[in-house]
């Protein structure tokens, strides 16, 4: 099922033909440098898989999604929009990982962007985060780019983050 398109996105529901593609993308080190897990193996992807198969359990409307570069109908990696609670408030982030390939070309930022406007306009939400590891100056780029600025620094049972944070 599509979620959302972008000018040269498409967003849809993961599925379990998927599972190759996410593999590689999640056995990655580079990709993987900023998650506290790191690489995972195949059958972690497959137990995250299957936990996003139609949305996030708690809340089926968010989750993390398929992201393919319409131009040649390939997987590049999962994005979409995940729901946390820090410091006893509410938040969903937007989140975004996309293959080395396809680093460099304004895609995350993209991707990030028709999130955003998703989020806003089809779920009504007024407020949006990203979690970002404090080394990770891609990231925090991304989420300058579409209008976030750092609100503050934050220590979960995964380690440290930056907060960044855009009210609508």
């Amino acid at each position: 099922m599509n979620i959302l398109e972008t000018k040269r996105l498409l967003l849809r529901r993961l599925v379990m033909d998927d599972l190759d593609d996410l593999f590689v993308l999640y056995s990655d080190k580079e990709v993987r440098k900023y998650f506290p897990e790191g690489t995972l193996t195949r059958d972690e992807t497959k137990e995250e898989l299957e936990w996003f198969l139609n949305g996030h359990p708690q809340h089926p409307e968010l989750g993390l999604w398929a992201t393919i570069y319409k131009e040649t109908g390939q997987f590049i990696g999962r994005c979409g929009l995940l729901p946390w609670t820090i410091d006893g408030q509410y938040e969903v982030e937007v989140a975004y990982m996309l293959a080395r390939k396809f680093w460099g070309q304004g895609l995350a930022t993209e991707a990030a962007q028709g999130i955003a406007e998703y989020a806003y306009d089809k779920l009504n939400l007024s407020r949006l985060i990203c979690l970002i590891d404090r080394d990770n100056e891609a990231s925090k780029r991304v989420a300058t780019k579409i209008g976030m600025s750092f609100e503050k620094e934050g220590y979960d049972d995964k380690g440290p983050y930056l907060l960044y944070s855009i009210n609508k």
